[in-house]
Formats: C-alpha cells, sequence, structure tokens
C-alpha cells in the first residue's frame, strides 16, 4: 500500500499508542504477579519495554509503507490509495509546506483536542455503582499496594464470620482474600495517573491516543486525506466520549486492536518476521483488555493461518503467517493466564461464553492446520462467477436485516440466574423512570443497529456498508485489495456478533461502551473508504461537482455524531465524589474496624472505604430487608471491641446508625449521573445523591 509522505509520517505516530500499551502491560504484568507494581520498578522496566517496542514497531516504517508496490507477488496484494509524494521544489514553498502537513496537524490537533476536553470534562466515578468506579478501586489498589489479592483483614474483627461478607459489587470474597473482578490491563494503565496525582485524566489521554491510532489505519487503507475527517468522527461520537472521560476497557481495547491491524498493514507493505510478530502479539495483548478480545481477534487468528498457506505458494506474504500466530498466542496466552491468575472468580463465571470461544480458537488452529496441509488442493478451487455479487448482496441484506429487525423481533430473556434477576430488576426501574410498560424480561438487543446510527449517523452506517459490499465483491472476484482482508474481517465478525448479542445492560449512553472497541471505528475506517470512492466518482464530473459533492459528503458524516454528542457533551458526571470520599476517610478513625449495615451502601463503599480510606471495611449480612438485623450488628461490633480496634457503623440513613453511637453525617453529594435511555439517543443527565452516615459505637 503506497503511502504519500504525510501518511508515512502518520504512519509512524500511529503505531505508537499501541506499541506503548503493549510494552507497559507486558512489563507491568510480571511486576504485578510478584506483588512488586511499583512506580520506580513499572518506570524503569515499563519505559524501555514501550519505547523498545516503539523502536521495533516504527523502524524503516517510511520504507515498508511506501515501498509495498514494488515487490514481485505484492501487486495485486495491495492498492495505491493516496496522491503521490511532493517534489522538492514544492515543498520549498510555503503552501507546498502546509499541503505537506495539514493531514499530520490536523489528526494531531483532533487527537490533542479531543484529550484536553475529556479532561477537562472527566467524570469522578468512584463509588462503586458500576464498572467505571471498579475499574478506579482497582487502579488505586494496585496503585498503592502493588499486588493482588486485597487482603480482607478479618482479623480486624475478631475472625472469619459467616455473618461478616467482604465481597461487594465488582469485588469477590476467595479464600480469606478479596479479588477484584476484571482484567487487570486497564487498571495497570490507570494506575499511571494514580502515581501522577492525576487519577481522572488518564482515560482523556487513552482516548486522545485511540483517535490517533484510528487515523494511521484510515491512513494506510482510505488515503491520507480522509484521515482527519475519521478523527473528528470518531471523537465526537457520544460513546468515546464516554468512555474517554472515566475508567472504561473500551479504549485500551480498542487501541490495541487498531494498533494490532495498523502493524498488519505495514507488515504486508513490506513483509518481515519482527513485523508479523508485532502485529499478532499486539492484538493478542487485547485479551489482558478484555476477555472479550477472544473473540475479536478470532479473524486474526484465521488470516495467520491464510498467510501460512500462502507460504507455500511462495507468496511474499506467507512469511509472515508463523510469527503472526506466534504473537498471537503469545499476547493471548498472556491475557488468558492473567485472568487464571487474578482473575478466576470473573472467568468462572464468564465461563459459559469463554469456554465456546477457546473451543473455537483450537478449531481454528486444527483448521489451520489442515488448511496449510491441503493448500495445493484448495488452491484449484475456483469460486463461481456469481460468488463476487452474491457476497457484495449478502453484506447489504446482512445490514438491511440488522436494521429492520425491530419490526420483526423483540429480544428478551428469563431470568436463569442472580445476575440476570438483577439486570431484570433494573430494566424495570429504567422503564418505570422513563414512564414505559414494565416488562423486565425486555432486553432490547435488537434496536442495536439502531443504537449505531444514534451515535454515527445513517450516512456513515449506509458509506460503510456499500464501502464493506464493494470490498468483498471485489476480494471474491481477484483477491484485491488483499491489504484490505483482515481489517474487514475483524470489523464485519465483530460487528455482527456485537449487534446480534451485544449482552449488556441495555440503557444508554452505558449500553454504548459495546460499540468502541470495534463497531463505531470500524465503520468509519469503512465509512472514509467509501468517501475516498465517492470523491474519485465526483471528480469524473468536473471541478463543481467534485468540490460541493465531497464537501457533503464529509458535512453528512461529521454534523450526525456531533448532534447526537451535544446533549450531554458538556455536562460531566459524577464530579464531586473524590472529595466527597476524601472528607468522609478523613472522618472515620484511624483505628476503626467499619461495619456497614445497609444494602446500598454496602455495594457502593466496601471496597472504598478499604482500598481508599484504608481502613479495614466488611458488609453485615441481610436477610429479607435492605438492613442487617440489629442483633447482628451489635454481635459484630462486640467482636470488633474485642479485637482491640474501634467498631464504626455505616449506613444510608441518620436512624440506621443512631441505635449505635452518635450519628453523623459523613458523606453528603448531590451531583449530575448518566441518563438511562432505552428507546432514544440520551440528551441529558439525571440527579444522583448520596448519604453515609457514621455512628462511633
Amino acid at each position: 500500500m503506497e503511502l504519500d509522505r504525510p501518511g508515512r509520517v502518520l504512519a509512524a505516530l500511529s503505531v505508537l499508542p499501541a506499541l506503548a500499551v503493549a510494552g507497559w502491560l507486558l512489563a507491568g504484568l510480571p511486576l504485578l504477579l510478584l506483588g512488586r507494581f511499583e512506580p520506580v520498578l513499572a518506570a524503569v522496566l515499563g519505559v524501555p519495554a514501550a519505547a523498545l517496542l516503539c523502536w521495533a514497531g516504527t523502524r524503516g516504517l517510511g520504507a515498508a509503507t511506501a515501498g509495498g508496490t514494488t515487490q514481485k507477488g505484492v501487486e495485486n496484494a495491495t492498492e495505491t490509495v493516496a496522491s503521490p509524494v511532493m517534489g522538492r521544489g514544492e515543498l520549498r514553498s510555503f503552501w507546498g509546506v502546509l499541503a505537506w502537513a495539514w493531514p499530520v496537524a490536523g489528526v494531531v490537533v483532533v487527537a490533542v483536542a479531543s484529550g484536553v476536553f475529556n479532561a477537562v470534562m472527566h467524570s469522578e466515578q468512584v463509588a462503586v455503582r458500576r464498572d467505571p468506579a471498579t475499574y478506579a478501586q482497582y487502579a488505586a489498589w494496585i496503585a498503592g499496594h502493588g499486588s493482588l489479592p486485597i487482603p480482607a483483614q478479618a482479623e480486624a474483627f475478631g475472625g472469619a464470620d459467616p455473618k461478616l461478607m467482604f465481597e461487594s459489587v465488582g469485588f469477590y470474597a476467595v479464600d480469606g482474600a478479596v479479588v477484584p473482578q476484571f482484567m487487570p490491563g486497564p487498571p495497570m494503565l490507570f494506575a499511571i495517573g494514580n502515581w501522577l496525582g492525576a487519577p481522572f485524566v488518564m482515560p482523556a489521554v487513552l482516548g486522545a491516543l485511540a483517535v490517533l491510532t484510528l487515523a494511521g489505519v484510515v491512513a494506510r487503507l482510505a488515503g491520507t486525506r480522509w484521515a482527519v475527517v475519521a478523527a473528528v468522527a470518531f471523537a465526537v461520537s457520544l460513546p468515546v466520549l464516554y468512555t474517554s472521560r472515566t475508567t472504561f476497557s473500551e479504549i485500551p481495547s480498542m487501541i490495541l486492536l487498531f494498533g494490532g491491524l495498523a502493524l498488519a498493514c505495514d507488515a504486508l507493505a513490506r513483509p518481515a518476521w519482527g513485523r508479523g510478530l508485532l502485529a499478532g502479539l499486539v492484538a493478542g495483548l487485547a485479551v489482558l483488555v478484555r476477555v472479550d478480545g477472544l473473540r475479536d481477534v478470532l479473524p486474526v487468528l484465521a488470516f495467520a493461518g491464510l498467510l501460512l498457506a500462502m507460504r507455500r505458494f511462495g507468496r511474499p506474504q506467507g512469511v509472515l503467517g508463523l510469527p503472526m500466530l506466534a504473537g498471537l498466542v503469545a499476547g493471548g496466552g498472556i491475557g488468558m493466564l492473567a485472568a487464571y491468575l487474578l482473575a478466576r472468580p470473573y472467568l468462572t463465571y464468564l465461563s459459559g461464553s469463554v469456554r465456546p470461544l477457546l473451543l473455537i480458537c483450537a478449531t481454528v488452529l486444527v483448521l489451520i492446520l489442515a488448511g496449510t496441509a491441503a493448500a495445493p488442493a484448495l488452491a484449484r478451487i475456483r469460486l463461481p462467477g456469481w460468488a463476487p455479487a452474491a457476497g457484495a448482496g449478502l453484506v447489504v441484506l446482512l445490514m438491511a436485516a440488522l436494521y429492520a429487525r425491530p419490526w420483526l423481533q423483540t429480544v428478551t430473556r428469563v431470568p436463569a440466574n442472580p445476575d440476570d434477576r438483577r439486570t431484570y430488576e433494573m430494566i424495570m426501574q429504567i422503564q418505570r423512570a422513563n414512564g414505559m410498560p414494565v416488562d423486565g424480561h425486555r432486553l432490547y438487543f435488537e434496536d442495536s443497529l439502531h443504537w449505531v446510527v444514534w451515535y454515527v449517523g445513517a450516512p456513515t452506517v449506509v458509506l460503510a456498508t456499500l464501502a464493506a459490499a464493494l470490498l468483498v465483491r471485489r476480494l471474491l472476484r481477484d483477491g484485491t485489495p488483499f491489504v484490505w482482508l483482515l481489517p474487514l474481517a475483524v470489523v464485519g465478525w465483530t460487528t455482527v456478533t456485537t449487534l446480534l448479542r451485544p449482552e449488556i445492560t441495555p440503557d444508554h449512553p452505558w449500553a454504548a461502551r459495546r460499540l468502541v472497541p470495534i463497531v463505531i471505528p470500524g465503520l468509519i475506517l469503512l465509512a472514509a473508504y467509501a468517501l475516498s470512492r465517492l470523491r474519485n466518482l465526483f471528480e469524473r464530473h468536473g471541478p463543481r461537482v467534485h468540490r460541493w459533492g465531497t464537501a457533503l459528503a464529509v458535512v453528512l458524516v461529521l454534523v450526525p455524531p456531533a448532534v447526537t454528542s451535544i446533549g450531554t457533551a458538556f455536562t460531566p458526571v459524577e464530579r464531586g465524589e473524590a472529595a466527597a470520599v476524601e472528607a468522609m476517610c478523613a472522618r472515620i478513625p484511624a483505628d476503626a474496624s467499619v461495619l456497614l449495615v445497609e444494602r446500598v451502601t454496602g455495594e457502593r463503599f466496601t471496597q472504598v472505604v478499604r482500598g481508599m480510606c484504608g481502613r479495614p471495611a466488611a458488609r453485615v449480612a441481610r436477610t429479607d430487608s435492605d438492613l442487617a438485623p440489629d442483633a447482628e450488628i451489635r454481635r459484630q461490633i462486640e467482636r470488633v471491641r474485642a479485637a482491640g480496634r474501634v467498631p464504626v457503623v455505616l449506613g444510608a440513613e441518620e436512624a440506621q446508625v443512631a441505635l449505635y453511637g452518635p450519628p453523623s453525617r459523613i458523606l453528603a453529594l448531590v451531583t449530575r449521573q448518566d441518563e438511562r435511555s432505552l428507546l432514544n439517543a440520551p440528551d441529558g443527565t439525571w440527579t444522583l445523591e448520596m448519604e453515609v452516615w457514621m455512628a462511633v459505637a
């Protein structure tokens, strides 16, 4: 794939985020497993590891991206998508320099603006209500202690007791300790912010790097001039704003997945063993960030197998097959090892979906071996003449079916376990709040493509569909442009599987996070390719059609996502939580053992007290009500006294703690929270009130 000079600069810049993230994770995970994830050690090992991968991934990149079409056997595998490189004479003029620099400068400006804006509008999700606060507490713990699991400190309560619970939302009790729910990749990144004294800024930095990463992939596959358009469309999309303002896993996952695609494109342009290894490793490490990464990298596994088969025919790209497969297995294996050692209860909870994915991965590996052995016979198979048109038609029909799904299907689920039951009850609460008919069985998954239309706009979805159809037709017809095969497979596979089964509580903007790692950037990438083809079409009809047609197409891509985001973009949520928690911690005696006696307070603040306040914390078991029995609370108070510590009781209301000592309100916060919309794009926020009352018994 031939890139112009700004494209080569952008190509180098855009792989740095993924390579740096990969290096940091590879260095940080052993330290965490050894209980030594400390700022000095992490910096001493993580920074050189990140720098080494960045050097390896960008070394000779200009030659790689510019020279791919000169190699024999690669002519039909790549496609020139950008204008020729400027001559020296042109660069001597001011306007020549400006024309050379504006795509790179434009992307950098968009990325920096995105990072600054989201840092200013950051949210402070500290009380554990949903996943971001779990990640925040996870990051705060490993940043401060450098090890896992989290000690339960049962001795501070007089020893273990069946009526004393150390687990809470997002944290499992295992063998006398507490284990965070999620994968360790994101917290190891967010911990950097904790060490630098800016814990809520790191998500915005990662969001800016994600913008840069997508722009680089677009420059490679659609042309440098479309990188700025894609960067803006991605940066202003509401789900990207949402996940760039707080501690979610989706943005780091997107950086690794699209960084892996960018590295794979560079490897195809100039096949080399090291480039294939890096591409597979970076993509595989997405599993260390999210277990769902197993599904997302399945096409990479199949693609590596295809490259292995191509090696038997002497194709230059075949040299990439084995290293890409090795890197992918290594990265994914590291992720699964981390899950087993550090998040085993979470892995067990997800076993119903993880085991089938592992079985599919094993099946693909077997098929790779069989396909490589049978490659000569398979190469003699010729597709019928109607296959390219049929493939393109199937793409359009599939997207049309997904869009029509709400009129054909209503997705429901009968609760079969406690987690399903909580989702059932939450959906009913949201329906009541929105004045809708109450039916907790509804999942609203049938609306998933409509969610995408809300957030990127119908023009982008239509352009992406047409681009995908065109690419499928060309790939089935003559195998070109081969460089598009892997990106199209990853985007297509993950988009379809995600839209069919989002598997998330369907309120928005919460459910929008599912679209961030692949769906939204993938559709923007395809739409950018469609814009490049449209521009060529407009150019044939004269300068006026070319100019106005291109401008209109760009406007149609950029305006809809910006309009959707306006309602929430300038309203940060859950601000003030960090200061409120800090003030709360200061009120709790230093030698206290904290008993949380009410359901909501226990769910939200058990790990906050343990991790941020540095006090032993446990929940007193409840029966049928939201409040623990009085006799049991008093028994636990006496056990704490016998252990030589000060018993402290926390609840949500004054009356809940007044029986055990003089009550005092140690946290009172009125702030904003996310809207919970089921049938429309969110356009505002809701009020959130929190109170915590304390009694020193």
